[in-house]
């Protein structure tokens, strides 16, 4: 039977519900650094690993667990990745050492692109492929609240009650995530053919590791100022630490303005948008540098920040689609892995530069430098890539690829049999 419109809305609410514990568990951690590094006795730069490893989680797990995956009812993937980024969440917040607090964030990040993509390739089937933008919106609203609600609330129990609590939160959400999912997807076979084999083939396309390769360095500059954005805040620009949720609610509306702008320029030309995002992002970051000591110049910056980052970020996404062959679930997945790329680098090497007493100033020259070099990329190489084979997606995610679209046309009948 055809799905109602009821129980369609119920599915996309369950998708959008993932998105949020992952978009809150994925920028939580980096409000919650001055709390972890007393609890576990290391400094900032070293709990910063944290936000690293998770990063890292997702590089590695979206490429393999989407292929592995490749075979499988995609529900019931959902539920297995859904499953493993609770049980991430929970170690996290019973990490006894910093150590193990990284290995439970790498736990934690390997689910997260391949819940994406995914979550993509159901949300388009259930919808249908003439509205598959309603369904990448669904995730991508998620991600948004999670940084206008959901990591503030998290900073705000982090400094209330201790920073476990707020990651025992996040497995709340990831339990409420499972049972919404089992309740309002549909079962969803695989494409018929599909097969590991077939799905790492992409992983053969040159220009697809171009366009990934220039989002996880361009990328990587935001991550390298918002990661250690507490202490920057506190110690730099004075403010109270009662007054960084309130900046990082800011900053998430800053994500929503940037997420409908992006996709309006990138409907125009994708290219353009990513270039234009990155040199935007970068004069951003320079601007954070030079006027961080200065409260309302500097939360103005980190605002504007939110907004240049998701421009590019749903701009490179875009492009990555534009590059990749028809591997719905690997391609989008792969999106994630460019930008955590970016996420690893950016708190990496923002955290070096701290280490090395220069200061939470230091982490905005260091992402100028990254996001430069992403440009640089994109000018040189990126430019050789032939124009898009698909177009962004309406309300610009382009987390639904050609692909994609054509998974939903093959499976939608297939789903309205139920």
């Amino acid at each position: 039977m055809v799905l109602t419109p009821a129980r369609t809305r119920l599915a996309l609410l369950a998708l959008a519900l993932g998105g949020f514990g992952i978009g809150t568990t994925e920028f939580a951690t980096m409000g919650l650094l001055p709390e972890i590094a007393a609890d576990l006795g290391v400094s900032i730069p070293t709990a910063g690993h944290a936000i690293t490893a998770y990063a890292l989680g997702v590089v590695v797990g979206a490429p393999v667990l989407a292929a592995l995956g490749a075979r499988a009812d995609r529900r019931r993937l959902l539920l297995v990745l859904m499953v493993a980024f609770t049980v991430g969440n929970v170690l996290s917040a019973f990490a006894p050492t910093a150590e193990t607090l990284v290995l439970a964030r790498f736990v934690a990040g390997l689910p997260h692109g391949a819940f994406f993509g995914v979550g993509a390739v159901m949300g388009t089937a259930v919808v249908g492929p003439e509205r598959r933008g309603r369904a990448v919106a669904a995730m991508m609203t998620g991600l948004t609240v999670a940084c206008a609600v959901g990591v503030p609330l998290s900073a705000v129990v982090g400094t209330a009650v201790g920073w476990r609590w707020a990651f025992v939160g996040v497995g709340v959400i990831g339990l409420a995530t499972l049972a919404a999912l089992r309740a309002w997807t549909p079962t969803l076979p695989p494409l018929p053919g599909a097969t590991v084999r077939t799905e790492l083939a992409a992983l053969r396309n040159s220009r697809l590791w171009v366009a990934f390769g220039a989002g996880a360095i361009g990328f990587g500059g935001m991550f390298a100022v918002y990661s250690y954005v507490k202490p920057l805040l506190t110690e730099v620009t004075g403010l109270d630490v009662a007054v960084v949720p309130l900046v990082l609610a800011l900053y998430g509306v800053g994500m929503t303005a940037g997420t409908l702008v992006g996709g309006r320029l990138a409907d125009r030309s994708v290219l353009g948008t990513v270039v234009g995002g990155m040199v935007a992002t970068i004069v951003v970051l320079v601007a954070i540098a030079l006027v961080g000591p200065y409260p309302v110049p500097a939360v103005a910056a980190i605002v504007l920040l939110g907004v240049t980052s998701q421009v590019l970020g749903l701009s490179l996404q875009t492009r990555l689609m534009d590059v990749s062959p028809a591997a719905p679930s690997l391609g989008a997945a792969l999106c994630h892995s460019a930008l955590n790329l970016g996420n690893a680098a950016g708190a990496f090497f923002g955290g070096l530069v701290i280490a090395a007493g220069l200061g939470y100033l230091a982490p905005a020259w260091v992402g100028a430098g990254l996001t430069a070099l992403g440009l640089l990329v994109v000018l040189t190489v990126g430019r050789s890539a032939p124009p898009a084979a698909v177009g962004a997606v309406p309300g610009g995610s382009a987390t639904a690829t050609t692909g994609a679209e054509e998974r939903a046309r093959d499976l939608t009948p297939e789903l309205s049999a139920r």
